[in-house]
């Protein structure tokens, strides 16, 4: 599915951003980690990276031509993909934002002549404080407010452009902040641990002395008139004092995140790739770069396979494991003592807790529950699994028997679109893994196109980047169905809240031996329910059972689903 790549807002001030210069064209094949691009910003120009594999479909901006924060900039996915319907969509979007614009400004000016009108406060003079404030950058779509994981910087240190002066906890994902101007980091206005929403002031770097007050309450100032011009419907003012946002994963034209090798060259590497090999006990002189000009990126850190790194790379795994064990594991206490510890809520779970309550409350719920054979499929998994480059799971023959489903029953790969219904001609499976936070859903493309044993290795690759907070946002965003397995942990039975946009989520018991009937004659059998749970807006009761009747029929013969 094709993926929208749109103007990241890459400073606090900035508005728009002009593409000085595509590196890629249409047509050309991208990597996740390729320099699409290098943007201008107010405050310097910056590289814009891919986050997944496809082929550039469409550039919407030509060089040297500008557009706003969150403008379509280009399309990413599959060769041949068709995409004029996104492309209607994204203009019919374009032209609702400037109608709304154009209304915003001329309540804008009127509120400016009134103002003028009145006279104003006398403005706090920042341009002669050389210093900047760096707010808490806006890392998603749907981020809100991000958590200082930790600080890699303290308050007097030395600060270069392109440093990484802290790791960001979003809903997704822990993300690098970098700095993008030299100075010491005067002020630190946030601890470790703690959550602000996004804009808010987290740091300051500037030259030794500089005046932190005055620009703190300048900024503040500057918050509260845009907070009541907002209030409005209008447009807010430029900023007065001097702040940035750093955008992660993005560098400076003039200081690309780099090391120093061993014989004192430079080493091109993405700040992703370069923490990755840092938690691995991966030294980068050993590594291959495959971006531009031999850049180190995710790719090339996740297929390093290490040698002599292994043992200390398990080592300091083990240690960073302990370290970050919560701190509410049970402790012995004294008898009748009433002792509890409160610990912050994290951005995963907050995000969790707000996507599933609008989908409960909001889309009507109803459950179908079925028992499956599974006796076939033991049989055919252990044959599988003698021929199978990877471990299949009785997860992945669920995932493939459930895609082959979908292609059958089209109208359970929906969604509610409000006016409209989407069936989606695509089956995207969304796999639900739980993760020491919380849980997340990364995606099987294409799921009916795949072999069951390119099924499993995919699982496996999604699973292991979810635990290690390595997912990007192709790997769990455009989901049309999902799964949600807990037969590991001994579950028979369970209901699972719908995942939007799908219109249905199955929920995976165990396999458990339990006394049938075949053949009039009673005998011990391998039983798994599952039980759909439907979208009432979209998907009716015949629907849903009918989906279930093929599906069972494909899994209690799992032959059927490799034909």
């Amino acid at each position: 599915m094709a993926e929208v790549i749109r103007m990241p807002k890459m400073s606090d001030t900035m508005e728009e951003g002009v593409i000085a210069a595509w590196l890629k064209k249409e047509g050309d094949k991208v990597s996740a980690g390729d320099i699409l691009a290098e943007v201008e910003t107010d405050k310097a120009t910056m590289e814009l990276e891919a986050f997944e594999d496809g082929v550039l479909l469409h550039i919407g901006i030509k060089d040297g031509e500008s557009v706003p924060v969150d403008g379509v900039i280009a399309i990413i996915g599959k060769k041949g993909e068709n995409i004029d319907d996104l492309l209607k969509d994204l203009e019919n979007e374009s032209d609702t934002k400037v109608s709304a614009e154009d209304k915003k400004e001329d309540k804008a000016e009127k509120e400016d002549k009134k103002s003028e009108d009145n006279g104003s406060e006398e403005e706090i003079d920042v341009l002669a404080i050389n210093a900047t404030v760096i707010t808490m950058p806006k890392m998603s779509d749907t981020m809100q407010e991000g958590t200082i994981a930790a600080w890699l910087k303290k308050k007097g240190d030395k600060i270069s452009s392109g440093d990484v002066i802290a790791e960001v906890e979003t809903d997704k994902a822990t993300m690098e902040l970098e700095a993008f101007e030299d100075g010491e980091l005067l002020y630190i206005g946030v601890e470790e641990g703690d959550s602000v929403p996004v804009d808010a002031v987290i740091a300051i770097v500037g030259e030794k002395g500089a005046d932190v007050e005055t620009l703190l309450k300048a900024h503040k100032n500057k918050k509260s008139e845009s907070s009541d011009s907002k209030e409005k419907g209008e447009k807010s003012e430029k900023s007065e004092a001097k702040s940035s946002t750093p955008k992660a994963e993005a560098v400076s034209e003039s200081k690309e995140e780099k090391a120093g090798g061993s014989d004192g060259e430079r080493i091109f590497v993405s700040p992703l790739a370069r923490k990755m090999a840092e938690e691995k006990g991966y030294d980068l002189n050993k590594i291959k770069g495959s971006g531009e000009n031999g850049r180190i990126v995710k790719k090339d850190i996740e297929e390093y396979t290490p040698q002599a790194e292994a043992k200390a790379s398990e080592s300091k795994a083990a240690s960073k494991k302990e370290e970050s064990a919560p701190t509410w594991v049970a402790s012995p206490i004294a008898p009748g003592e009433e002792k509890y510890e409160e610990v912050n809520v994290s951005q995963m779970r907050k995000a969790i807790a707000k996507r599933l309550a609008e989908s409960k409350y909001t889309a009507p719920h109803f459950y179908l529950t079925m028992e499956i054979d599974m006796d076939k499929a033991i049989a055919a998994r252990q044959s599988i699994n003698e021929l199978s480059p990877v471990k299949v799971s009785f997860n992945d023959m669920v995932i493939k028997a459930a895609a082959a489903a979908l292609r059958q029953h089209p109208k359970v790969n929906a969604s509610w679109r409000g006016d409209k219904i989407r069936f989606n001609q695509h089956i995207h499976i969304g796999v639900a893994v739980a993760v020491e936070e919380g849980l997340l859903v990364p995606v099987v493309r294409f799921a009916d196109q795949k072999s069951l044993s390119s099924i499993a290795s995919e699982v496996k690759e999604l699973g292991g980047k979810a635990k290690n907070k390595q997912l990007q946002p192709a790997d769990w965003e455009g989901n049309t169905f999902t799964i949600s397995n807990l037969g590991m942990f001994g579950i028979e039975e369970f209901t699972a809240i719908i995942n939007p946009p799908d219109a249905c989520i199955m929920a995976v018991g165990a396999i458990k031996k339990v006394p049938v009937v075949r053949n009039d004659e009673l005998t011990i059998g391998n039983v798994m329910k599952v039980t759909l749970s439907c979208d009432h807006r979209a998907v009716d009761g015949a629907v849903g059972s009918a989906f279930l009747q093929t599906f069972k029929y494909l899994l209690e013969d799992p032959v059927r689903i490799l034909i």
